[in-house]
């Protein structure tokens, strides 16, 4: 019984310890255009100049990557079949899991947020809910390219012929179409429900302070 526990506990710290290393970037890629959006739609200056431009290129370019950390939940069926304890999959991997697809989608949440703030400061707030659905359809697509043609955000840059040709071509398909329109509605989905229990964590923040919240327009959209 001893070894046999000994055994199990190895094994996951064996499993642990390989998912530690996509899980940390993948986190790092989705925190890259929260970051951004921070920067681009939360500072008071109203300019934008090149280099703003050129960070809300990166921004959207990067931005697929935060919900492309539900597609991750394969690694997690692996595992399951690895593991085989239900004790250990239920108290360890499904709760680490949990916590790295939810901190990578809430980044893409913020994201979203802060950029629909950002049209709102500027006298766009009719513009909100078509740039999410915009920003759902180019993520689903972006998501597309990263599970099943594995191309990267910097791929743009490196070789954006193989993105324009093999990407552009791929999704052309009556497959892909299915499989990114099923992406779009998830993630159209989630980011409403997410968005709802965000903005409420904010605006009871904000209340509790005897605040109102900055972003509490957005709760209507």
């Amino acid at each position: 019984m001893k070894a046999e526990l000994i055994d199990l506990i190895t094994r996951v710290i064996q499993v642990l310890q390989i998912n530690i290393r996509w899980m940390t970037w993948n986190l790092f890629l989705a925190f890259i255009p929260l970051v951004l959006s921070v920067w681009l739609f939360r500072r008071i200056k109203r300019s934008r100049s090149w280099v703003w431009w050129l960070g809300f290129a990166v921004f959207y370019a990067f931005l697929p990557n935060a919900p492309y950390l539900l597609t991750d939940v394969i690694h997690l069926i692996d595992d399951i079949r690895t593991i085989q304890s239900v004790w250990i999959i239920t108290l360890v991997l499904i709760p680490v899991y949990l916590v790295v697809i939810l901190a990578g989608f809430e980044a893409y949440v913020i994201s979203v947020i802060n950029m629909g703030y950002y049209l709102h400061r500027i006298g766009k707030s009719q513009w909100i809910f078509g740039m999410e659905l915009i920003t759902h359809a180019l993520s689903a697509v972006g998501v597309y390219w990263g599970r099943f043609l594995r191309f990267n955000s910097w791929d743009f840059v490196t070789q954006p012929d193989a993105v324009i040709t093999k990407g552009v071509e791929e999704i052309l398909g009556k497959q892909p179409l299915v499989i990114i329109t099923i992406i779009f509605v998830i993630l159209t989905t989630l980011h409403w429900l997410m968005k709802r229990i965000t903005l409420g964590f904010v605006t009871q923040g904000y209340k509790g302070v005897g605040q109102n919240s900055p972003i509490s327009h957005t709760t209507k959209l």
